[in-house]
């Protein structure tokens, strides 16, 4: 029995043979270069996607804003500027107010400080230092204060407090307006926007940019004319050399015709490409 017993336990406290070691150990090698493969390709599944999807929500973003912004554009507003190497410019004037005067100085009349507007709900946005338009035609009614269809505003007051719904403009300056609209519209706004589509330096590809509170310029100005811009959107992939690639295109209003922004920026993103083609009507009507 004593003899039994020992073989018994000599038996149980062998240990693992050296093949044994080395077959788990393979074994634990395979396991691990598997589960470290299924992690790393799903990380990169959601890397890849996560970019992706970033990309797409800030395109969206940027297109939806820019046609946002150019639906309330003033009328003729609107003009394009392309550097077939370095950038193409849209620029327009965003309406804040717009509302119908009774009385402007408008030519053959003599110049006068001041005009009375119908102070309605479309009205109630008009602030000192606006700009006000009449019955601006092309761009140069709009950007060039020589046409005298501009004029800024220096104060608001109630005309007749038995006539809460009209005020009185005062203007910086006398004026007198080129010409009256058939509809006795007026507009206002303060400054013009500019949506941008620059090149990157060292790279095929172009950025958004989003530039604001500049002053007017008879020429459409240059990005770097501009100030500092807003990034709105990165990875777009259309050529400026190209006519037919270009991000946008504008078709001019005509006198049947309203304007017609077409929007079609091609964004690339870990070599999956999506596009927007949108069309913008601009109503141009003064």
């Amino acid at each position: 029995m004593n003899s039994l017993s020992a073989k018994r336990m000599q038996t149980s406290t062998r240990g693992f043979t050296l093949v044994e070691m080395v077959t788990v150990i393979l074994i634990l090698g395979i396991l691990v270069v598997g589960v470290s493969s299924f992690i790393l390709f799903g990380t990169r599944i959601f890397v890849e996607s996560s970019s992706v999807d970033q990309v797409l929500s800030q395109s969206r973003f940027a297109v939806e804003r820019m046609t946002r912004e150019l639906r309330s554009a003033l009328p003729n507003s609107l003009r394009v500027n392309t550097d077939s190497l370095t950038y193409q410019c849209i620029e327009f004037v965003p309406i804040e107010a717009s509302t119908t005067y009774l009385t402007m100085p408008i030519i053959p009349a003599a110049a006068a400080s001041t005009g009375i507007v119908i102070l309605d709900n479309t009205a109630s946005a008009i602030r000192v230092n606006q700009f006000a338009w009449i019955y601006p035609l092309v761009d140069a009614d709009v950007y060039s204060s020589a046409r005298q269809k501009r004029s800024q505003v220096k104060t608001i007051a109630i005309s007749d407090p038995s006539f809460e719904h009209q005020v009185t403009l005062t203007f910086t300056a006398p004026t007198r307006f080129a010409e009256g609209s058939p509809r006795q519209r007026i507009y206002f706004g303060t400054n013009p926007v500019s949506y941008c589509f620059e090149k990157v330096a060292a790279s095929n590809e172009l950025q958004l940019q989003r530039y604001s509170s500049y002053n007017f310029s008879t020429i459409q100005p240059k990005p770097n004319m501009m100030g500092v811009g807003v990034l709105m959107a990165q990875s777009v992939a259309n050529s400026l050399t190209n006519n037919t690639d270009q991000p946008l295109t504008l078709t001019p209003s005509t006198l049947v015709n309203n304007a017609m922004v077409h929007l079609q920026p091609r964004f690339n993103v870990n070599g999956e490409t999506f596009q927007y083609r949108h069309q913008v009507q601009v109503i141009n009507v003064p």
